[in-house]
């Protein structure tokens, strides 16, 4: 904020972080009231407090109020799913014309075909085993009790499912004392670099994308993007009509189980492990929309021209 800022020929805010957004398009009315200024909407922020039960009634307004003068006062928003550009217009009234689609695209090179036995291996996965991958955060909106109780389940009626979470998060502490309170099949492994990280999503069999019920239309899971790279099937385990949903769905790269139900999870992996030609497909099927649709350098021409249209657009009006 206290930075510099020059002759800048657009700003480009990335919300969240909400409030520090605010305060830059604060300080952009007020010293660089003529230059382009740009809201890149990764969540909904309002919605998610909502959604997540984290805020009260006067909190979760005072953000929505917030977010609304943000994304009202910006002359482009910029969303990465096109369910995010009908909320946008719904609840915050902002005009179809300023709203752009740029689909984010995951943040993993091309990955070097895996050691599947070594990596299994290593990690004491046996050959008989369906191994099940949830990557990334740990935190509230991934209701990832579910998941440990899914591995209970499993447990309990003899399943050689393994269930494996990798990641960090505020709920980390608490996964762990409910994984020591009964036995389950379900374990947690520490954050992994890139290359362990690339490895071990092509070493399971599925790979799980967990909500909590009734996060339907805050976010896109930014893990599905790597998910779709690796050629595994994903499971998703979350609101049948949200926007996670959709994605799995239209990438036809998965299948979609009822949020909150550790039945249904583990009903949903064995379905896919019954049938191994058909999981094939659906990972074939998500590496191809990832190469496709979520390509990068499409998603970064795709912002590189908004951003040259709308520069043309400012300096026509507004002549040095």
């Amino acid at each position: 904020m206290c930075a510099r800022w020059g002759r800048p020929t657009a700003i480009v805010a990335v919300s969240p972080a909400l409030l520090s957004s605010a305060l830059v398009r604060a300080r952009a009315l007020i010293t660089h009231r003529r230059t382009p200024f740009v809201v890149w909407v990764q969540d909904l922020y309002g919605l998610g407090v909502v959604e997540t039960g984290q805020g009260g009634g006067a909190a979760a307004r005072a953000i929505r109020a917030v977010e609304r003068w943000l994304l009202r006062s910006a002359a482009i928003v910029v969303v990465i799913h096109e369910r995010f550009a009908d909320r946008i217009h719904d609840d915050f009234g902002v005009s179809r014309e300023r709203i752009r689609v740029v689909r984010n695209w995951t943040h993993l090179p091309p990955m070097p075909r895996a050691d599947v036995d070594s990596v299994r291996s290593t990690h004491g996965w046996g050959a008989d085993e369906t191994v099940v991958v949830h990557a990334g955060n740990m935190g509230v909106k991934q209701g990832l009790e579910h998941v440990v109780d899914a591995g209970r389940l499993a447990h309990r009626s003899g399943e050689k499912i393994r269930f494996i979470l990798v990641g960090n998060g505020s709920q980390r502490e608490a996964l762990q004392r409910r994984v020591s309170m009964e036995p389950t099949t379900t374990q947690l492994l520490p954050p992994l670099d890139p290359a362990a990280f690339a490895d071990i999503l092509q070493a399971a069999d599925v790979l799980l994308v967990n909500e909590l019920p009734g996060v339907s239309e805050m976010a896109v899971p930014s893990k599905l993007t790597s998910y779709f790279a690796s050629g595994r099937p994903v499971l998703a385990a979350t609101d049948e009509v949200g926007t996670t949903s959709q994605e799995v769905l239209a990438a036809q790269a998965g299948l979609v189980v009822p949020a909150g139900d550790p039945a249904s999870i583990l009903q949903g992996v064995k379905q896919l492990a019954a049938d191994p030609e058909e999981a094939a497909r659906l990972g074939t099927n998500g590496r191809r929309y990832k190469e496709t649709v979520l390509k990068e350098s499409f998603a970064i021409d795709r912002f590189d021209s908004l951003l040259a249209d709308l520069t043309a657009t400012a300096a026509a009006k507004h002549p040095a």
